[in-house]
């Protein structure tokens, strides 16, 4: 077989190049001079016979052999990261990594809970957590960049049909009030009562505000007719708005449990309004699939899982009774 016309380090650094933008910062990101880098992309573009690089502009940019080169580049790194997992793996799980992803909400909120526990089985494992929004976790598990996932919002259709896509848990979507709201004093809201109230709401351009209004109007809402009064760019603002009495609001769950608990929230019932959206765990079939990984998902994700989830019915057969969820928001 004929040599390679190309090495492993000069496709990291082709693939550092376009990550960072520029051959300095690429260099910097892997601890080398800029020169070495730019010497090793122009024995790259020798061997090859073809220019990988634009270098009219200040910015670097790749031609269309450059392109092409590195569909494959990203390809042929993610084996080599999967080929040195699965030989970490023929130890236990002494040492070895876990990388998993969330949408925001989840991320923030729940995962950590998730990663805890695992913590606790598996203490010599290294643990990251990516928290992006759902398309841009759905295509790092399509990559290999992240083992597993955990999102609430809807995947690009191409996703859909390369990963494997399980129902995992039910999101709900709660009213929270001032404690010393007027409304606070009543056993159970209408409809109607929502319409006089004052919300305060994410902005409007986030994808998070966006799904929020599509559960919102699916449950029979006209979203059009609720008082915006403030926007602002976080959960915790929001939180933090509704105890300064600034507002109500629509908050998952999973969010506040410590304020509902501590009594510095007020959770209404509305009658005739139950808002939920359905959180799925996503990962690559075709992918390897680490020792890590697989405890992760058999010892952790059962536990957090609604009822109804595959993974809690496995773990039900497999151990002959119900596991016992150990997190008041999924139900």
């Amino acid at each position: 077989m004929a040599d390679l016309p190309f090495t492993l380090d000069q496709l990291r650094i082709l693939r550092a190049i376009v990550s960072e933008g520029s051959f300095k910062k690429a260099a910097d990101s892997l601890y080398v001079t800029q020169p070495a880098v730019s010497l090793q992309i122009q024995n790259l573009e020798k061997q090859l016979e073809v220019s990988l690089f634009d270098r009219g502009g200040r910015k670097a940019q790749l031609t269309e052999a450059g392109h092409l080169l590195l569909s494959y580049c990203d390809r042929i790194l993610s084996q080599c990261h999967e080929a040195c997992r699965a030989l970490d793996d023929l130890h236990n799980l002494k040492g070895g990594s876990l990388v998993v992803g969330a949408s925001q909400t989840t991320g923030t909120y729940l995962m950590p809970r998730m990663i805890g526990l695992f913590r606790q089985k598996f203490p010599d494992v290294a643990v990251q957590l990516h928290v992006h929004s759902t398309r841009r976790t759905g295509w790092s598990v399509a990559n290999g960049q992240i083992d597993l996932a955990i999102i609430g919002g809807e995947l690009p259709a191409e996703l859909n049909e390369l990963l494997q896509v399980i129902p995992y848990a039910s999101d709900e979507l709660a009213l929270v009030l001032p404690v010393k709201h007027p409304l606070a004093r009543l056993p159970e809201l209408s409809k109607e009562d929502l319409y006089r109230l004052g919300f305060v709401c994410l902005d409007a351009q986030s994808t998070t505000r966006k799904m929020v209004d599509q559960l919102l109007a699916r449950s029979g809402l006209d979203v059009q007719r609720l008082r915006i009064e403030m926007e602002l760019n976080s959960l915790e603002a929001i939180k933090n708005a509704v105890q300064s009495g600034l507002g109500a609001a629509f908050l998952p769950v999973v969010s506040i449990e410590r304020e509902l608990t501590a009594g510095s929230l007020h959770k209404p019932s509305v009658a005739g309004l139950q808002v939920r959206r359905q959180l799925r765990l996503i990962t690559h079939p075709a992918r390897y699939c680490s020792r890590a990984a697989e405890a992760f998902r058999r010892d952790v994700l059962p536990v957090f899982a609604s009822a109804d989830s595959p993974l809690r019915q496995q773990r039900s057969a497999a151990v002959g009774a119900e596991p016992v969820a150990t997190d008041s928001y999924l139900s």
